[in-house]
């Protein structure tokens, strides 16, 4: 069992994926209130080694010696990854010992501005930053920043690390009705867009129930109203969670699990975390599955939002 490697997941966009966990939970420069992982509880753009790189090195080493080559291995996990100091030696790592294997890094872009940092992401061959909102007004109403972030200091970010980088950018906006779906500010999503210049512009929506009660996931039609409206060529609605379980990685041993612990008792993220000794982010992907398949349902209790199985009609 490793510490700060997870997976290999099923991801909707890489395929057979095998996630790096550079920061503990919850470390973050924003607490976005669909986050998956939970509440932001160290909301800092400090950047340090806070998991320290012989220990992630060690557990590449030993995962290179055991098993397969996954499709990508991905900067991910419980916070933000460009908050490690040590994520270039990492990926210089990864790159003169794996060369053939392709490294994403999913981050949330805010931290671009800083110079050093691109520079030390410049080994990456895909990164995917969010970019949820462009007005300040809705960058704190859905994401939620550390104080010293601005919109506009994170899009300038974004600008100069496309005209550094040769790699694939995949920009994933994440739309959450009543937030950031408002006219104004999708058309001024798309401006800057067009100054940006991704490969990809990636719409997403909540697949699971929020951290909050008013929160609800953007419908298909509803995302496809905004394609319209930005009228891009790269713009695309990520794939339905169903379809995960098409991707070969999906694993029916850890489906299997998931199941047989909810049918005993219901479980938050966290319990089946701790009972199954698996990352939140890979126990995500099988629950979103699992409940566009109607075969758990999710209920809001006291302590948080339970899983359990559905009662019989």
């Amino acid at each position: 069992m490793y510490k700060y490697l997870f997976g290999p997941v099923p991801s909707r966009r890489l395929g057979m994926s095998l996630g790096v966990d550079l920061v503990p939970k919850k470390v973050c420069s924003l607490n976005c209130i669909y986050c998956e992982v939970g509440p932001t509880t160290k909301l800092t753009t400090e950047r340090m080694e806070y998991i320290p790189y012989d220990k992630v090195v060690a557990e590449l080493k030993d995962y290179f010696s055991n098993n397969p080559d996954p499709d990508y291995i991905t900067f991910s996990g419980y916070g933000e990854p460009t908050l490690n100091s040590r994520i270039g030696d990492i990926l210089k790592f990864i790159k003169k010992n794996k060369p053939g294997i392709p490294v994403a890094v999913l981050t949330n872009g805010t931290l671009l501005y800083d110079e050093e940092l691109r520079q030390e992401l410049m080994d990456a061959d895909v990164i995917l930053p969010n970019l949820d909102a462009v007005s300040d007004l809705a960058f704190k109403k859905v994401n939620r920043p550390d104080r010293k972030l601005k919109a506009d200091k994170i899009i300038e970010g974004l600008i100069g690390f496309r005209k550094e980088f040769d790699g694939e950018i995949w920009l994933e906006v994440f739309i959450v009705p009543g937030f950031n779906d408002d006219e104004k500010e999708l058309n001024a999503m798309k401006k800057v867009f067009q100054e940006i210049q991704p490969d990809r512009i990636q719409l997403n929506t909540l697949d699971r129930p929020g951290s909050r009660e008013d929160l609800r996931a953007a419908s298909y039609q509803e995302l496809k109203k905004i394609m319209d409206l930005w009228s891009l060529d790269n713009v695309e609605i990520i794939a339905a969670a169903s379809k995960r379980k098409d991707i070969q990685s999906y694993r029916k041993d850890s489906e299997s699990a998931i199941l047989e612990t909810i049918a005993r008792r219901p479980c938050t993220l966290e319990d089946l975390a701790d009972i199954l000794g698996l990352h939140v982010n890979e126990i995500n992907k099988y629950l979103d599955v699992l409940e566009s398949e109607d075969k758990i349902e999710s209920v809001r209790q006291e302590r948080g939002l339970f899983y359990r199985i559905p009662a019989e009609k």
